[in-house]
């Protein structure tokens, strides 16, 4: 019972709607706060407009001689009369020091306005508020001021109203909205519940769809709904998870047997040559010669093991770019210098063509890493009497490296995928094919400088690989926080 009560609570559609249902008891009490202080603001600023009123009026009945408050109106006007009354109901009146000469029973039990308060208040010739309760704990609100008289003497009166007709407004208000509080959060969570479930049935589908998809059955894709809605995206999302998914097993499987063969040969090497050295190797010069063969296979075997493990760490964002200013021009002078001896083995003719200087901000290791991949697999797949070019040049705040030979091409049907990790290209002899990682690295250092790569390539008429570089390579550099590549 604990669990299917536990995924109930942990479900999609019951977190939506209890998002929901926050959300609305918080926007719910905001606004019953905000409207009750509305309404208490405008029912205070009422108040106030009167008493305002009240006071001014006082200065048209009231007379102040020699100390002594008179009221004086007609006493035949009910309506005079009834006016003074109620400024009478709430009154203090005290000397220019804050003494009391004056004040009604009411404003006596709620307590005299202090005298240093009252000085304040003269002093600042500005109207004097201030909210008190009475014994009973009724709420007046009082409004005091300058009053001078005939000799040009200051005095400080004060009257006040009552604010238990407001406070009842306002009790009202919040008894009726309190009421009427849980049925609208209620049905703000029904509607959200019933949203919900209809907004998330797609993907209970897309779900169901999903759990068909397997390893062994990575082709499967989910049509889309046709709708261009969130759901959509998520569909084409999935597919595109699905076809990367499956390029990825398929290049793992391709790894598994390329590594299983690439370890197994060299240490199956090993081990022969070694167990004829111990067995049939009689002199010294016989133990050497197996000693040599062995440690040549195990430096096969360590620059496999070296190239994964680079390309990993690569791919992973785990090594980070060095960058310098230097001349991109010079560097790839120098880089085709050192193919001249293996280029005149394979009869295959490298030269360089460049501007004078092509400034570039970049990663040095790394940007020697790309030439002597391409130039190495250049020399390797040209025939001999063939030729290589590396080319340098500066296009504005632009840097394009070229390296083009006249090798045997790359068809069609194979160009598309020669960045791809251990991707080879069939048809190449055993002795030229590798593990199919140096152009990945290349793409990797390429992307890294914020760079682009294309391939153009016809079979038997040769290959050109053409690089775009900013020359400050800042903007969509990846940079991870190892430290550098070093060459291998």
């Amino acid at each position: 019972m604990a669990k299917p009560r536990l995924s109930f609570l942990r479900g999609l559609r019951f977190r939506l709607t209890l998002a929901n249902g926050i959300f609305l008891v918080g926007l719910l009490v905001f606004l019953g706060l905000f409207f009750r202080g509305v309404l208490s603001l405008i029912l205070d600023n009422q108040i106030r407009d009167i008493l305002d009123e009240e006071w001014y009026a006082v200065k048209g009945y009231l007379i102040i001689h020699r100390g002594e408050p008179e009221w004086r109106y007609d006493p035949e006007d009910r309506e005079e009369e009834l006016i003074v009354k109620r400024m009478q109901q709430v009154f203090f009146l005290a000397d220019a020091k804050g003494r009391k000469i004056t004040a009604s029973e009411t404003f006596l039990d709620l307590g005299l306005v202090a005298e240093p308060d009252v000085v304040a208040a003269l002093a600042s010739k500005q109207p004097y508020w201030l909210e008190k309760r009475s014994s009973a704990g009724e709420l007046f609100r009082i409004r005091g001021g300058m009053f001078v008289d005939d000799d040009n003497k200051a005095y400080f009166v004060a009257i006040g109203r009552s604010k238990a007709a407001s406070e009842a407004i306002l009790a009202e208000f919040t008894r009726d909205y309190q009421r009427l509080l849980p049925a609208f959060i209620l049905s703000g969570c029904l509607l959200g519940w019933l949203v919900a479930g209809r907004a998330i049935r797609p993907v209970h589908e897309l779900a169901r769809t999903a759990e068909r998809v397997s390893g062994d059955n990575l082709s499967l894709r989910i049509p889309s709904r046709g709708s261009g809605d969130e759901l959509d995206n998520l569909i084409r999302t999935f597919n595109s998870m699905v076809e990367r998914l499956e390029s990825s097993f398929q290049m793992t499987r391709q790894f598994n047997a390329d590594v299983s063969h690439e370890l197994r040969t060299p240490l199956t090497a090993i081990r022969g040559q070694l167990e004829v050295a111990l067995f049939t190797a009689k002199t010294k010069e016989q133990y050497r010669e197996a000693m040599i063969n062995a440690l040549e296979d195990v430096e096969r075997l360590s620059q496999t093991v070296r190239a994964m493990l680079l390309l990993s760490q690569a791919e992973g964002g785990q090594l980070a770019l060095q960058r310098t200013v230097f001349d991109l021009a010079e560097v790839t002078r120098d880089i085709v210098d050192e193919f001249q001896i293996p280029a005149e083995e394979a009869r295959v003719e490298v030269v360089c063509e460049s501007d004078s200087a092509v400034g570039i901000e970049a990663d040095r290791i790394q940007i020697e890493r790309l030439l002597n991949n391409l130039l190495s697999n250049a020399v390797k797949y040209t025939p001999s009497g063939g030729k290589v070019v590396a080319r340098v040049n500066s296009r504005g705040e632009e840097v394009v490296l070229e390296v083009e030979d006249t090798g045997m091409g790359i068809g069609a049907d194979h160009l598309p995928h020669i960045f791809d990790r251990f991707y080879r290209v069939p048809g190449a002899s055993k002795e030229k094919q590798g593990l199919g990682l140096g152009l990945s690295f290349v793409a990797w250092i390429v992307k890294a400088h914020g760079g682009s790569i294309q391939a153009d390539s016809a079979v038997g008429k040769g290959t050109r690989f053409t690089i775009v570089i900013p020359a400050g390579a800042r903007a969509g550099a990846q940079e991870a926080t190892s430290p550098a590549l070093q060459r291998s």
